[in-house]
C-alpha cells in the first residue's frame, strides 16, 4: 500500500533550487532510509512531507505530495503534523516532567481522563524502549535524562498522538553507539505499525535499518531501491561513489 505518492516535487528557497522534480512512492510499514552528502536536499524533502518548510517565507514548491491519496496542501496543517510526526536531530524535551512530556500532545487533542493518559504514556514509553528505565521516576524533569534517553522520550511523545508516519531527521547524530542501537531497535519494531522515513548521514545506519534506501545528490533523487541491492549493486556510479566514501 502506498503511503506517500510524490510527483514532480520541486522546492525553492528564494533563488536556491533545493529539490528538483522528485518522483517517489513510499510504502506503508517500510523504513525508507534517505542518504546523501550535505546540501543534497534530504532534510528539505523530509520537511516537505509535514509542511514544515512553509515556516520559511522564501519557500515555494511545485508538483504534488499525497498522503494516503490526499493532497497534503489540502489537509489542515495541525492534523497533518499529528498524522506525520517528526523526531529531530537534537532531542527537544519540554520543560516538564517525563509524564507530562508524553501527555502534552495527547491533552492538546482533548484527552483529559487520568487513567487514559496513564495508559497512553506507558504504551508510548514501552514502544520507545524507555519504560523500564523511567517507570519509577515519571515525575522527574525530562531534562534529567541522558541524551539517548531524551531522544527516546521525544520518540515516545511523537508516538503518543498515534501518527501514521514518523519522520526522523538524523536522530542519532549526537548519540553514543549504545543509545544509537536502542533507537534503531525501536525503529525496527515500530515499522510493524508505522511508516518510517529516516534521513541519516550514517550510511551504515541506513544499511542496518532501511527496507529501501533513496540517494539524493544536489537536490535530485539519483536512485531508490531495496537497501540490500543498493549497497551491493547500485544502479548509478554516483551512488556507488558515495556509499564507498569517495565523496560526501
Amino acid at each position: 500500500m502506498v503511503k506517500f505518492n510524490i510527483r514532480g516535487l520541486s522546492v525553492w528557497f528564494g533563488q536556491i533550487h533545493a529539490l528538483k522534480s522528485v518522483n517517489m512512492e513510499i510504502q506503508a510499514n517500510e523504513i525508507l532510509s534517505i542518504i546523501g552528502p550535505a546540501n543534497s536536499g534530504k532534510s528539505t524533502f523530509l520537511r516537505t512531507l509535514n509542511r514544515l518548510n512553509e515556516l520559511q517565507s522564501s519557500f515555494r514548491m511545485s508538483g504534488s505530495v499525497e498522503l494516503g491519496g490526499e493532497d497534503i496542501g489540502k489537509i489542515d496543517v495541525e492534523l497533518l503534523r499529528k498524522r506525520v510526526g517528526m523526531v529531530f536531530a537534537l532531542p527537544l524535551p519540554l520543560p516538564l516532567s517525563i509524564f507530562d512530556n508524553i501527555a502534552y500532545g495527547v491533552r492538546m487533542h482533548g484527552v483529559k481522563n487520568k487513567k487514559k493518559l496513564e495508559q497512553i504514556v506507558e504504551e508510548a514509553l514501552k514502544k520507545a524502549y524507555l519504560w523500564d528505565e523511567v517507570k519509577d521516576r515519571l515525575h522527574l524533569s525530562g531534562f534529567k535524562l541522558s541524551g539517548g534517553q531524551q531522544q527516546r522520550l521525544c520518540i515516545a511523545r511523537t508516538l503518543a498522538v498515534e501518527p501514521e508516519v514518523i519522520l526522523y531527521d538524523e536522530p542519532c547524530s549526537g548519540l553514543d553507539p549504545i543509545s544509537t542501537a536502542k533507537v534503531e531497535e525501536a525503529m525496527l519494531k515500530l515499522k510493524e505499525k508505522y511508516t518510517i522515513i529516516l534521513v541519516t548521514n550514517n550510511v551504515k545506519q541506513a544499511a542496518r535499518v532501511g527496507s529501501r534506501t533513496a540517494f539524493f545528490l544536489n537536490g535530485e533523487l539519483i536512485e531508490i531501491d531495496d537497501t540490500d541491492k543498493m549497497f551491493t549493486a547500485p544502479s548509478d556510479e554516483r551512488t556507488d561513489g558515495y556509499i564507498g566514501g569517495k565523496f560526501g
